[in-house]
């Protein structure tokens, strides 16, 4: 069976604990598409250089601070993937590190914990070059793309819009213009497979500059954009845009 590919807008990881409308989403996701593993690029994995986590036993990583004792207590036990360790290489090449220090990040597996609540789909995590534009990752992706047909799920976690100096920290609020803006326009563009405005962002204009002024939550999209075949739909489970700038957005390409 050939697998989507999906990008998750991750948002905050109190979603690891909480009941609402983005994580029964992710839950539904998980119950219609059984991979045989999962490739994650998680926006928290961004470092000079390109990896792969290569434990058995990846740990779970709490990175981040200021949060309940309840989410630090969090573990994701998912096995690593040897086999797809392998294979990743076979496709990317000899220069792909493997990473036995790293674990899950919190982009993973807050939205996994709801996806696969078991933990029982392998992950592997491949991390984001922060040295590298934007083509880089979306012609590194497209290498990926043999993975589909063979049972994986080629998955990335940020968030389209990921603005945290204009998030209203503690309260709701509606999406700014300019994060509703960039959302729709990101979202035209992919149902259109028009990524090349996707891939040259800055193109994009004052939107854009304020939904991504740092690219790591950004360019897991990119990741999963490529996987786009002829043909393919795409469509979006889950929207929305909380505290004015940080948007929901996920996307499934194909299935």
């Amino acid at each position: 069976m050939t697998m989507p590919a999906i990008f998750f807008g991750h948002g905050t990881p109190m979603n690891t604990l909480d009941d609402n409308p983005y994580t029964r989403a992710w839950a539904a996701l998980g119950e219609r598409y059984r991979p045989s593993a999962i490739l994650m690029v998680s926006a928290h994995w961004y470092l000079p250089g390109v990896a792969v986590t290569a434990a058995d036993r990846p740990r779970t990583i709490h990175d981040f601070g200021g949060f309940p004792r309840a989410l630090f207590e969090v573990a994701y036990p998912a096995p690593g993937d040897a086999a797809l360790v392998r294979r990743a290489t076979e496709l990317l090449g000899p220069g792909l590190r493997h990473d036995r220090d790293w674990g899950l990040d919190h982009g993973t597996w807050s939205v996994l914990v709801h996806a696969y609540p078991k933990a029982d789909v392998p992950v592997v995590q491949l991390s984001i070059d922060e040295t590298k534009p934007a083509q880089f990752h979306y012609d590194l992706a497209k290498r990926l793309a043999p993975l589909r047909d063979e049972g994986v799920l080629i998955a990335g976690s940020g968030n389209v819009v990921h603005n945290l100096h204009e998030y209203a920290w503690g309260g709701a609020a509606p999406g700014r213009d300019w994060a509703t803006r960039f959302e729709a326009r990101a979202k035209a563009l992919l149902s259109a497979g028009d990524h090349a405005p996707l891939i040259d962002y800055a193109s994009l204009g004052d939107d854009a500059a304020l939904s991504i002024p740092t690219p790591e939550h950004y360019l897991p999209l990119l990741y999963v954009a490529a996987q786009q075949r002829a043909g393919e739909a795409v469509t979006f489970p889950v929207e929305g845009i909380e505290g004015g700038s940080l948007s929901m957005l996920s996307v499934v390409v194909g299935g």
